[in-house]
């Protein structure tokens, strides 16, 4: 059996430009974080703290055991989020009601990790304690912070970033040569490069490229905004212009300017140089967090100056001169402000009296954007919306801030918020979803369908974290204003969820009824949603009592109706507790199929609760057909697995785990069966998910994919083999002496080929291959 066992995971963006300088602040940053537990990195807006901050983690990743992971900070609005923002960036996902924090706190006490705060100076006090609390209790936790002001805490090491080494004035006049290695003129003729490729630093234009370096206190944002200039303007005409842009702000003052005065005056200018329409549009698109796409801009920025199709054209003009950020995402283009240049356009708008007004329009944009997703989950395109709703989830928040802030907005907020009551659970946010709901329905006491709605969604979302008490109180309520509204379809949830929280207390008796009485009212109100949901529990009790026949016909009329509609979510829950029934029948082949296939459709959400419960699952089969090293490497795996998602496993499930534990361990002995379950504990997510699915089939069933021809070619097997053995990226370029962006390139084309969205599935894939290449080899020796 092959076990893929990948390094943690490195959450850091890729540098797609050029890192210029700052030898000396590298190196003063790794030794500060040798000693000290928080080191925060202070400086004026643009000074180059983040790129620092992201340089210095790449070098020392290797020696993090547990990750280096970025908290990106500056989209967030809400301080009561911070953790839950942490805990989201180092991929805690939790389902439980404990608070966030202690979640947090759990999960680095032992980790040696180090996690960059980004952009902490609008949540300072938060960002401080949360800081303090973690490395009390995480002794080889490092933090990193960038921060306008430092936090403030004992034992934080501070360093002011300072501009890039200007050229030195005491020289008279240095070798064109020499000047290009000074790091501000290297940073804007690197820059410039990317305008102008033939641009160089020359004996003509050494004094002005050294005046614009000057003039812009070598400040790595204004260098990069004024070398975008040259696609208009030659370097004197751009130097002339700054020093007339600059002499003008300062009354003819020749002295050195401030430097935070001396980024404004660049961001005015570039601010000045645009058209009216860019300018409204740079300050119209302020409004979102987190970035946006072209359709956004459309929506909420058109009207009042600026036609609907004249958008695109103003875009790409922002994008020319820096404004605006062009990101490539899977899902298509993004774009996205520098937060100091996003704070100018927001200042630029709450100015003109706008803001309130298109802080609605964003609203409305995000309100039509759940409501759709909502719409069309139960269908083709579920996989698309999620991974929408993910990239706009910054978004999302701000508009659900403003609801909670805004007078007279809560029943929007309430819409909102009950809306993405699917995304909330696919996405692992429960806590998250409650510390929304929560606030919006204490700050909205009249009595309302949506009132109604949002309990119930609040109450579903207590269940799944098991917290029954305040489940019951707000189904009740929630029961109470259905009943008064003649609100059928919130009837029909409410039986839903009392089952679903009788099943997961075990109660399974009452949970059948209480499921049956869901399935019927679903079915009055022809909601085929919560027709699918309450089948699946449904079926899954009457397993549970053992009415196999009755739970077999409810799974398949539940997986009928999922794959007519081209459903992922649903039917991998089906898939994977259907499973559960077939092992019992004895039909393992079947079983271990549907788990297979639940595992695929879970992985575009990275829903680690329900892949959880697939390895949970695959672990009792092991432990059925006799494979009791396997079955104890996949229970060593599920203790670090449910701590992370915040387990115990559902409660009717319970004991098929325990009954797994006893067998593995009386079969194995308590020496072997100790040492199989470190080496689970040993292994990543990735890795235990390669360790579940590459259980050996009975003979004679293996898979149909790994009898067909192989559709890479010679050099991309190559690749997905080293890929199956563990190997990095940049390991795999190395071991094949090829530039690492080519192995990239060539494993995106195998995941596009095979179809796949993760290298464990390639692994899979490769150990399915080799098997059969194995079995149809012959013996030695014929």
């Amino acid at each position: 059996m092959t076990i893929l066992n990948r390094p943690p995971a490195q959450r850091l963006p890729s540098e797609v430009t050029s890192f210029v300088g700052r030898r000396h602040e590298v190196t003063d940053v790794k030794r500060f974080l040798s000693g000290a537990h928080v080191v925060t990195l202070t400086g004026a807006g643009g000074v180059g703290k983040t790129r620092l901050a992201l340089r210095v983690a790449a070098d020392v990743r290797r020696a993090f055991r547990d990750g280096v992971w970025l908290v990106e900070l500056a989209a967030l609005d809400t301080p009561e989020l911070l953790v839950q923002t942490v805990a989201g960036a180092l991929d805690i996902r939790d389902r439980s009601s404990r608070p966030r924090l202690e979640v947090l706190v759990e999960h680095l006490r032992e980790k040696q990790a180090l996690v960059i705060l980004d952009n902490c100076e609008h949540l300072l006090h938060e960002c401080a304690v949360l800081a303090e609390t973690l490395i009390r209790v995480a002794p080889d936790l490092r933090i990193l912070a960038t921060s306008r002001q430092p936090l403030g805490i004992a034992g934080e090491q501070t360093l002011a970033v300072p501009p890039l080494a200007l050229p030195d004035s005491d020289v008279p006049r240095p070798s064109v040569e020499a000047l290009a290695q000074c790091d501000a003129v290297r940073l804007f003729a690197e820059r410039a490069g990317a305008v102008l490729p033939d641009f160089a630093v020359t004996d003509d234009n050494r004094e002005a490229v050294e005046g614009i370096c000057r003039r812009l206190d070598g400040i790595p944002l204004g260098i990069e905004l004024a070398a975008v200039r040259l696609r208009a303007l030659s370097v004197q005409q751009l130097l002339d212009r700054l020093d007339d842009r600059f002499r003008l702000l300062t009354a003819g003052s020749r002295a050195v300017l401030p430097r935070h005065q001396t980024l404004r005056a660049l961001i005015d200018w570039s601010y000045t140089l645009c058209t009216d329409q860019e300018r409204l549009l740079w300050e119209r698109v302020s409004v979102f967090s987190g970035g946006l796409g072209l359709e956004a801009a459309e929506t909420v920025c058109s009207g009042d100056g600026i036609d609907r199709e004249e958008i695109v054209d103003l875009v790409i003009g922002l994008v020319d001169k820096s404004v605006l950020i062009r990101e490539e995402y899977p899902s298509g283009v993004r774009y996205r402000l520098l937060e100091t240049i996003r704070q100018y356009g927001r200042d630029r708008l709450r100015e003109s009296g706008e803001e309130e007004g298109l802080r609605r329009r964003h609203r409305d944009w995000c309100q039509d954007l759940v409501t759709r997703a909502e719409r069309e989950w139960f269908g083709p395109n579920q996989v698309m919306w999620f991974t929408r709703l993910r990239g706009e989830h910054s978004n999302l928040r701000t508009a659900l801030d403003f609801c909670l802030t805004a007078p007279g907005e809560v029943e929007r907020g309430l819409a909102i918020a009950t809306a993405m009551r699917f995304y909330w659970i696919a996405a692992g946010f429960l806590h998250e979803g409650r510390c929304w709901l929560n606030p919006l329905l204490a700050a909205g006491a009249e009595r309302s369908v949506f009132r109604g709605r949002a309990l119930c969604v609040n109450a579903r979302l207590a269940v799944l974290q098991s917290d029954f008490t305040a489940a019951e109180s707000m189904l009740e309520e929630s029961r109470s204003l259905a009943k008064g509204f003649g609100d059928a379809a919130t009837l029909a949830q409410i039986a839903y969820v009392s089952g679903l929280a009788a099943l997961v207390r075990q109660d399974l008796t009452r949970a059948a009824t209480l499921l049956e009485e869901a399935l019927d009212r679903h079915r009055a109100v022809d909601d085929q949603v919560g027709e699918v949901n309450s089948l699946m529990y449904l079926a899954t009790a009457h397993s549970c009592l053992g009415h196999s026949r009755r739970a077999v016909t409810l799974f398949e009329t539940c997986l009928a109706m999922c794959e007519t509609r081209s459903e992922h979510w649903f039917r991998s829950y089906v898939l994977s507790v259907f499973a559960i029934e077939m092992w019992q029948q004895g039909n393992t082949a079947r079983a271990i199929e549907m788990e297979g296939e639940s595992i695929r459709l879970k992985q575009p959400f990275n829903d680690r609760l329900g892949l959880a419960l697939c390895v949970e699952v695959m672990a009792w089969i092991a432990a059925g057909r006799g494979d009791y090293e396997c079955a104890a490497q996949l229970l060593g795996a599920l203790r670090g697995i449910w701590r992370s998602v915040g387990g115990p496993l559902f409660g009717y499930l319970a004991g098929y785990h325990s009954q797994c534990e006893a067998v593995t361990r009386e079969h194995l002995g308590a020496k072997k069966f100790d040492a199989a379950l470190r080496k689970g504990v040993g292994l990543t997510f990735d890795g235990a998910l390669a360790c579940a699915l590459q259980e050996k089939a009975p003979a004679g069933e293996q898979s149909e994919e790994a009898e067909r021809p192989s559709p890479l070619t010679p050099r991309e097997t190559e690749i997905a083999q080293l890929v199956a053995q563990g190997l990095s990226n940049k390991e795999i370029a190395a071991s094949l002496v090829i530039a690492q962006r080519t192995a990239e390139g060539h494993i995106e084309h195998i995941l596009s080929k095979l179809g796949f969205h993760s290298r464990a599935q390639i692994a899979v894939w490769v150990g399915e291959r080799n098997r059969a290449a194995d079995d149809e080899r012959p013996p030695e020796g014929t």
